[in-house]
């Protein structure tokens, strides 16, 4: 059997499916013959993670899929509403995501969880301290639940990823600047963006049931610039 071939018939819920790696994601899981249940919703709090795996009904496969431009605010000059805002986007959804899909994969003794995070978790960076700080409130939130499921056969895991090509950060305006190409060259051991079928395919291979090792752990996936 091949990696992917056990999401035929697999019921997959992505969530903000029309941003971030979104639309890529629900293809890719398509083309493994799952039935995708492509969420557009905004995600702002618990409540709004609830209600999606709610009426998404049975759920084999959650692909946490939650982004929000980030800020570029020094330190000193981060103000309540800058930091309110990345929060309820990137982390509040998540204890709301987990009330709606673990009992139901606890009680069937499967399931997988897939967070799209950030490996500017584990890499510090200048004027990103609100973006980071969610993002490694995701890791923590992942390496909690993640050990507390593993025992039931619930896999909770999360992609640390950075340079891939996306149009929320890395888009072709972006990509045009002569400035972020000898940033790519300078910072990114593989030389280049990854691409949203890569990453979509490290998805695959997480939300797999032949690949069941995988506990509470944030894999960074940036071209070597987390290791």
């Amino acid at each position: 059997m091949r990696i992917g071939d056990s999401l035929s018939g697999k019921r997959v819920l992505i969530t903000q499916a029309d941003e971030f790696m979104g639309p890529v994601l629900a293809d890719t899981f398509r083309a493994h013959g799952a039935v995708v249940i492509a969420d557009t919703r905004v995600l702002d709090s618990g409540a709004a993670g609830e209600a999606a795996v709610r009426d998404a009904g049975t759920v084999d496969v959650l692909i946490a899929n939650l982004g929000v431009p980030a800020p570029s605010t020094r330190a000193h000059q981060i103000g309540d509403d800058e930091w309110r805002h990345v929060f309820a986007h990137v982390v509040d959804p998540l204890p709301g995501l987990a009330r709606g899909v673990l009992p139901q994969m606890l009680a069937r003794r499967s399931g997988k969880f897939v967070v799209m995070g950030s490996s500017t978790a584990f890499r510090g960076q200048k004027r990103t301290a609100t973006y980071s700080s969610a993002r490694s409130a995701q890791v923590g939130f992942v390496r909690a639940v993640g050990t507390e499921v593993a025992p039931d056969n619930v896999h909770v895991n999360l992609i640390a990823q950075n340079f891939i090509e996306n149009p929320m950060y890395y888009g072709p305006e972006v990509q045009a600047l002569p400035a972020f190409q000898e940033r790519l060259k300078r910072e990114v051991p593989a030389g280049r963006l990854g691409t949203p079928q890569e990453d979509a395919l490290f998805a695959v291979f997480l939300a797999s049931s032949e690949v069941n090792f995988f506990a509470g752990q944030s894999i960074p996936f940036s071209g070597g610039w987390a290791t």
